[in-house]
């Protein structure tokens, strides 16, 4: 990739694969962003995120809109942090050294590689879900079986997870440009396979049925009156906490981008209105399958299992494909480069890519989403009140302490410009966990309910929008406190 800019690359925290991209490899023009996002939107894992919502007492149009907004708001500051990436040519965890200092990175870096490892996990799961419908489709059930004791899935279910992670492997060795090949190639036919589905509903239910008329729960005389706006926002945070990953390691793929109006116009057209399409579609088809099968049914690989025909095997496989290329492009580059700063003599871009494949493995993925409560009220809000404060950091020190101007040399220079106190910058650290506390009480309430469960309601109510919690004060809290610098 070429180092260039007076970096010092005997540096201890240089390696090649977190060096500068030189301009022979800023090849990405605004649609391989397009087809990047349109690749990572469409997924199992997506298509689900508007029934959490309708399960919480939504009408279709309120979560489809909810879905909607939410990947508007996130779209923002995806554009603004992927600004730094296209105009200096590193990845994530080197831009943030300006703000958490060339050694306290570290800390940004793990916790966004950690939870990217939960991600990673969750796909594999998908994935190795859509591998063991195929096999039980293929044998007649005989994958079939009791469950293993304290790991909670049965054996079939274990061997399909590991035989669909281990499909990662050869691309984590191939590096990111072969991820960009694979989510290029591939994101036209997600499209037509999700039409496709949206017609197979449409035909077999001779319309879409009554889910997309039913009316919201909050409404008169409903389940919940009047409890619309409990749901709405939390169900907003969570909905932008979704994408909050990919907001904070966003110029892992600028860096390639070939101009910042490459990487705007890509991602503008890529995120928004396909999630909200996605959303569209999964309950549309959910609407069919209660009158095709008596009752709804969320979970696509579910559904692909109940069709009828070979044609049902190819439907998975695709599933299977598709969850790949997610995995690949949304929580294995991120993490890979994370690791690599976080070791940069140790670790490069394949190394951390296979410490990610282990760790994902060890949260044991398929409990983080064994109900829409956990999905996403303890996940998706939990590590939203960990990102929205590093990514307030982020904006604070790019946009208004730096205003967009950085010295390339000094992110790879121990004694430069962010070295601040032995390479941390205590500023940012106490804006993190000064904008990360007041959303812990309402964690602990949300993933122990029964042990906290005397949480003030004040705490709950912060909680439900911890990402614009977090995002607020530390934005406020590191602006205030940080002098504007020379460099």
């Amino acid at each position: 990739m070429g180092t260039g800019h007076g970096v010092d690359t005997t540096s201890e925290i240089w390696n090649a694969d977190l060096a500068p991209v030189d301009a022979g490899h800023r090849t990405w023009r605004w649609i391989h962003f397009a087809a990047l996002w349109v690749g990572m939107v469409m997924c199992i894992p997506s298509y689900m995120l508007a029934s959490g919502l309708i399960e919480q007492g939504m009408s279709a149009w309120q979560a489809v809109g909810t879905v909607l907004l939410g990947n508007l708001i996130v779209l923002v500051p995806m554009l603004l942090v992927g600004h730094s990436g296209a105009k200096y040519g590193v990845p994530f965890a080197v831009i943030v050294r300006s703000a958490f200092g060339v050694r306290g990175n570290k800390l940004p870096a793990l916790l966004r590689a950690l939870i990217a490892c939960g991600w990673f996990g969750i796909q594999c799961w998908v994935g190795g879900s859509a591998i063991y419908a195929i096999g039980n489709i293929l044998t007649a059930g005989a994958l079939d079986g009791a469950k293993l004791g304290w790991i909670g899935i049965n054996a079939g279910q274990l061997v399909c997870f590991f035989l669909f992670w281990a499909l990662h492997l050869y691309f984590i060795a191939k590096g990111p440009e072969s991820i960009r090949w694979v989510e290029t190639v591939t994101a036209p036919l997600k499209i037509l396979i999700i039409l496709a589905l949206l017609w197979w509903a449409y035909d077999k239910a001779g319309g879409f049925g009554s889910l997309l008329s039913a009316p919201s729960q909050f409404g008169p005389g409903g389940a919940k009156e009047g409890g619309f706006w409990a749901a709405f926002l939390p169900g907003l945070t969570a909905m932008v906490g979704y994408w909050s990953t990919l907001a904070i390691n966003i110029p892992d793929f600028t860096r390639f981008a070939r101009s910042q109006k490459d990487q705007y116009q890509g991602q503008a057209l890529g995120l928004p209105l396909p999630m909200a399409g996605l959303a569209f579609i999964s309950v549309a088809v959910t609407s069919a399958t209660i009158t095709v099968y008596g009752k709804a049914i969320w979970d696509p690989v579910d559904l692909a299992g109940r069709m009828e025909g070979f044609a049902v095997a190819i439907g998975l496989a695709i599933i299977v494909i598709d969850t790949l290329c997610v995995n690949l492009a949304a929580n294995t580059v991120g993490p890979a480069y994370d690791f690599a700063a976080i070791f940069p003599r140790a670790v490069n871009f394949s190394r951390g890519g296979y410490i990610t494949a282990a760790i994902g493995v060890i949260m044991m993925p398929w409990k983080l989403i064994e109900s829409t409560e956990g999905y996403i009220f303890t996940w998706l809000l939990g590590y939203g009140a960990l990102l929205g404060p590093l990514l307030g950091i982020m904006l604070a020190d790019y946009w208004l302490v730096r205003r967009a101007r950085l010295s390339l040399e000094g992110l790879f220079d121990l004694n430069g410009p962010y070295a601040y106190r032995g390479g941390w910058n205590l500023t940012a650290l106490v804006a993190f966990v000064l904008a990360v506390l007041p959303n812990i009480p309402g964690f602990l309430h949300a993933a122990f309910p029964a042990a906290f469960a005397g949480v003030p309601a004040f705490f709950q109510a912060i909680y439900s929008y911890a990402w614009f919690t977090g995002l607020f004060i530390s934005t406020i809290l590191y602006a205030a406190l940080m002098r504007r610098p020379a460099a």
